[in-house]
């Protein structure tokens, strides 16, 4: 427990140097090549911060049967829960509150899209190989709809960037410590977990989702610091996006069609407070608004609640 505790602080200090750089990074190659941050967050970031849910929950269903694909779709709903709530609420309460940018609204819309067809796939019937396959083609398609809703939208980003291959090789060395990083966070997190004797599906929504997001929310300070709030917005929903299309097909692909462990499920419940909730912070991306303290407040208060009622009703067998 001891060894597990140290290696989970080592990791969340690489995870914030490495959070920084990579923000950093990606806002001067969004100045660069003139595209709307919204957009920069949503593939680049996005997809950077998405990829320790997908090693995690994909390793996990490989190697842990039944288990371990409880384990993967909960870190999926932890994880699109936590940025929505808790992730999204922090660099707020931090910051006084963020402004939201032209085009967020739509990106949230198509975002919470991803999510809702990821909780219908996980709802009805088992984990298949044919929904993993319908999973991995609507992400295309979404791949193309997030470039397209980006078009025309302002930048918003400043930069004294003078050229050179700078922004590039910090933006990589930062995605790549990110990750990394990540990976430790939530390997100590579960060697704490294993030792609780809790579910698959809870352990991936709770701890290992915790540790999944801390990317997130690191690349969002880091964002709401610098006042890029495109890349905090574009960051959060694009990872939702990748999260649930992209982590889910393949945690279905790697599953196959081995019938799913009941007793490991996170209760149906959580699925439709995932949904909710990508759905009604819609209401706060009206352009130009600030993002309150006082709303930040109430997104933290709901993970809070969330997480309770989990852990009352799904953390063991």
């Amino acid at each position: 427990m001891v060894q597990n505790l140290l290696l989970l602080v080592v990791a969340m200090v690489g995870l914030t140097l490495s959070a920084d750089r990579f923000v950093d990074g990606a806002a001067k190659l969004a100045a660069r090549v003139n595209i709307s941050t919204v957009v920069v967050g949503a593939l680049i970031i996005g997809f950077g911060t998405s990829a320790p849910e997908l090693v995690v929950s994909t390793v996990a269903t490989l190697t842990e049967g039944a288990e371990g694909t409880a384990l993967g779709i909960g870190n999926i709903v932890g994880a699109n829960v936590a940025n929505l709530t808790l992730v999204l609420s922090v660099p707020v309460l931090a910051f006084g509150g963020v402004v939201v940018q032209r085009g967020v609204k739509r990106q949230a819309a198509l975002s919470a899209t991803g999510v809702t067809v990821f909780a219908l796939a996980a709802y009805f019937g088992q984990p298949s190989i044919l929904k993993g396959v319908g999973m991995a083609l609507l992400m295309v398609v979404a791949l193309w709809a997030v470039v397209r809703l980006g078009e025309g939208v302002d930048t918003g980003v400043t930069s004294d960037d003078e050229g050179g291959p700078g922004p590039w090789v910090w933006t990589f060395v930062g995605l790549v410590g990110t990750v990394g990083f990540a990976h430790l966070v939530v390997r100590a997190a579960t060697g704490i977990a294993d030792q609780m004797g809790w579910t698959g599906g809870f352990v991936g929504f709770a701890l290992v989702a915790l540790g999944t997001t801390q990317p997130e929310l690191l690349t969002v300070l880091a964002a709401a610091r610098r006042g890029e709030s495109g890349l905090v917005f574009g960051n959060l929903l694009g990872s939702n996006l990748f999260n649930s299309l992209t982590v889910g097909s393949a945690v279905f692909l790697a599953n196959g069609n081995k019938p799913h462990d009941e007793a490991a499920r996170l209760p149906v419940g959580s699925l439709l407070v995932m949904v909710t909730v990508s759905w009604m912070v819609i209401m706060l991306m009206r352009t130009g608004r600030r993002v309150s303290r006082g709303e930040a407040a109430i997104l933290l208060g709901v993970y809070g609640v969330v997480l309770v009622w989990l852990a009352v009703t799904g953390a063991t067998a």
